[in-house]
C-alpha cells in the first residue's frame, strides 16, 4: 500500500508556535484554507481511493478539497488524532516546555514507549492508536490511501515504523503544513519512507554508520 501522511492546513496556533491539541480544535487560518485547496493539485497524479482525517476540525477541513475533487468519503477516525499535549497545552513550542513534548514523542519512537506525556497518554496508546488506523487502512486493499493528520504525530509514528527513518532525521525535518510524508508496505512487512515533504528519502548504505538512518537528496 502506498501511504500519504499529510499535515492539516495552517490554524492559529501553529502561526504563534503554541501547542494545541484538544478536540475539536480550533477552525483554519485564511492561509490554512488556501493551503487545503491546494492540496488537490499538489496530490495531482497519486491516484488515492481513501481518504482520512482525524477528530479535529482542521484535519477535516483541509480534506474536504481533496474530497471533493477525488468523490471520496472522509473517514473520521480519532486514532490518527495529534498526540495529546496534556500538561503541556498551550506552551510555546520554542521554549523549554514546549521543548519536552517533541523529546517525550520522539523517545516513544526510539523505542522508550511506555514513557507517558505529563498528563496525557503513552507511546504504547499513542503508536498502538495510530496502527489501528493504518490496520484499517491497509485492510480496505486500497492502492493508496491518504491520511490528514498532525505534524508530531507523523513524524513520530513515521520514526517508529518506517525501516529507513530515524530519531535524528525526524527530529530535524519538521513538517510544515500540507507537507506529506510518503511511505510504502504494509502492517505485516514493514514501511519504507519514499518522500519527505517532496525531498527523496533514501537508507545509509554500508560504513555510513549503525542502523538505517533517512536522509533526503537535496
Amino acid at each position: 500500500m502506498r501511504l500519504l501522511l499529510i499535515r492539516h492546513g495552517q490554524i492559529p496556533s501553529n502561526a504563534r508556535d503554541v501547542l494545541d491539541t484538544r478536540v475539536p480544535g480550533p477552525t483554519l487560518t485564511e492561509l490554512g484554507e488556501r493551503q487545503a485547496q491546494a492540496l488537490p493539485d499538489a496530490l495531482h497524479g497519486e491516484d488515492v481511493t481513501a481518504l482520512f482525517a482525524s477528530t479535529l476540525v482542521r484535519t477535516q477541513l483541509t480534506a474536504r478539497p481533496l474530497a471533493r475533487r477525488l468523490g471520496l468519503e472522509v473517514r473520521i477516525r480519532d486514532g490518527i488524532r495529534e498526540i495529546t499535549a496534556g500538561e503541556l497545552e498551550g506552551e510555546f513550542g520554542h521554549d523549554e516546555r514546549g521543548l519536552r513534548y517533541m523529546e517525550i514523542a520522539f523517545s516513544w519512537a526510539a523505542g522508550q514507549v511506555s514513557r507517558r506525556m505529563p498528563g496525557g497518554e503513552s507511546g504504547t496508546e499513542m503508536l498502538g492508536r495510530y496502527d489501528a488506523v493504518v490496520e484499517e487502512a491497509s485492510a480496505l486493499g486500497a492502492g493508496t490511501v491518504a491520511f490528514i493528520s498532525h505534524g508530531a504525530a507523523i513524524r513520530t509514528w513515521t520514526a517508529a515504523r518506517a525501516d529507513n527513518v530515524d530519531v535524528e532525521f525526524a527530529a530535524s525535518h519538521p513538517l510544515e503544513n500540507t507537507g506529506v510524508v510518503v511511505l510504502e508496505g504494509s502492517p505485516q512487512d514493514g514501511w519504507k519512507a519514499l518522500s519527505w515533504a517532496g525531498a527523496v528519502v533514501y537508507t545509509r548504505g554500508p560504513g555510513g554508520g549503525s542502523g538505517p538512518t533517512g536522509r533526503p537528496v537535496e
